[in-house]
């Protein structure tokens, strides 16, 4: 069996590494696409546009447990190993999906059904707050030191195949049904199609090597990391880390997760349409993520992302005022491509830069601090925000204006970021750590 052998190599790791990404990935998201269904059935209102609110409330509110998850996995994976706290990540995402695939409606159990909804949003949010630094690190860690950038390149190629299996599946689902199937057991199908990261997953992550990186971390200091010690310090980095993620979430949950639901809602396509125009978008920024993952090897990380933050800076406006005015499918279809194309550029490099940012010995643990906190703040309710302010605007294209905010705010972020493409070994264990070891 090839994941047994100990001359395994390095691609196969890296393929056990985002299969087990992309699955678990794909369960958090899923329940992103089928909103609009979800919210007839969990959450009824007299009014759509309060119903919908509820559910893309709910789907922020597993974003506040995220911080936590990361900070406790984090923790976890600096001290048990990026394995250990990879295989405890997809066992607890487990549960969590199995919790709204087998959920009862509003009209079978009352005010049960969306409370079973709103705490398995709340455990798949601890569970995915320590997936990103985890899988990151690995990846990274997993490689040699002139393709880090393409090797971290392959978890935003996870999440893009999580965010495109979701858009298939809605697609299928929402055009194969008719309106009472959808809604009496159709809608399930993607929940329980997310129940083969079980088996699968562990199965995958279980035959994974622990990095040379930690081994060595772990072997230059014997401490634990202190929680004090890693909450207080490196905070110019955290900051510069969550500015720039603060753009990467906003982009990923507007653009790829929120498109479906603005599409039906405010451009009244038919939501397959929708769907399908996500999924040609997807396939073309999963074909180009690693394309400019390899090119962060060669130029530079920051180059390329300064110049896609640009460009959404220039072209969002633009491009949401011209589909709102021309709503058909092919210009949607045209729309994505563009920007997931240029979201694809700053996507390739992004991984491996904020994991750059910090030594290995608590790596994992301040890139999931990191990380969360923007997720939580601007990511989480994203389509929270973006649905309050069509209402409250009456613009359709309010959408582009929160995408923006974030470009700006990435793009300031981006010039502060350390720039380690050409640089042969990144740092194992910071000298504080290993002052307070020799006293």
């Amino acid at each position: 069996m090839i994941f047994t052998t100990r001359a395994q190599s390095k691609t196969t790791q890296i393929a056990a590494a985002v299969i087990g990404n992309a699955f678990e990935w794909y369960d958090f998201i899923a329940f992103g696409f089928l909103t609009v269904v979800i919210a007839r059935l969990f959450f009824p209102t007299d009014s759509q546009y309060a119903s919908l609110l509820l559910t893309t409330a709910t789907f922020g509110v597993g974003f506040f447990m995220r911080p936590v998850g990361g900070l406790v996995l984090g923790m976890y994976a600096d001290r048990k190993g990026r394995k250990a706290a990879l295989q405890l990540i997809i066992g607890l995402m487990t549960v969590a999906i199995a919790m709204i695939a087998f959920a009862p409606t509003y009209e079978t159990v009352g005010i049960a059904a969306p409370l079973i909804i709103v705490v398995a949003r709340l455990l798949q949010g601890f569970a995915t707050g320590g997936e990103f630094a985890s899988a990151t690190v690995f990846l990274i860690e997993s490689a040699p030191s002139h393709r880090r950038g393409f090797y971290g390149s392959w978890q935003m190629v996870g999440q893009g195949f999580a965010v495109l299996i979701g858009a298939l599946l809605g697609a299928l689902v929402t055009r194969g049904l008719s309106p009472d199937a959808l809604d009496s057991w159709g809608w399930r199908v993607p929940f329980l199609f997310g129940l083969v990261i079980g088996p699968i997953g562990l199965y995958i992550r279980r035959y994974l090597s622990e990095t040379n990186a930690f081994v060595e971390a772990r072997s230059a200091s014997s401490n634990e990391p202190r929680l004090m010690t890693t909450l207080s310090t490196h905070l110019k980095e955290k900051l510069v880390c969550i500015g720039t993620i603060t753009f990467g979430t906003i982009a990923f949950y507007v653009i790829l997760v929120y498109m479906p639901t603005f599409a039906r809602t405010q451009l009244h396509l038919q939501l397959d349409e929708a769907f399908a125009a996500q999924s040609i978008g997807l396939v073309w920024m999963i074909v180009l993520i690693p394309v400019f993952g390899l090119l962060c090897d060669r130029i530079g990380r920051k180059p390329i992302m300064i110049v896609a933050l640009v460009l959404y800076l220039m072209l969002a406006y633009p491009l949401f005022s011209w589909v709102s005015r021309n709503p058909s499918f092919g210009d949607l279809v045209l729309m994505q491509v563009i920007l997931c194309g240029i979201l694809a550029a700053f996507y390739g490099p992004v991984s491996t830069v904020l994991a750059e940012q910090f030594p290995a010995r608590t790596r994992s643990t301040r890139l999931s601090i990191a990380y969360n906190i923007a997720v939580m703040v601007f990511g989480g309710f994203a389509q929270f925000f973006v649905t309050w302010l069509i209402e409250v605007t009456g613009s359709p294209i309010a959408p582009a204006f929160y995408v923006m905010f974030g470009a700006a705010v990435g793009l300031l972020a981006a010039f502060f970021l350390v720039d380690r493409a050409h640089e042969a070994r990144l740092p194992t264990v910071e000298p504080a750590l290993l002052d307070i070891e020799a006293a």
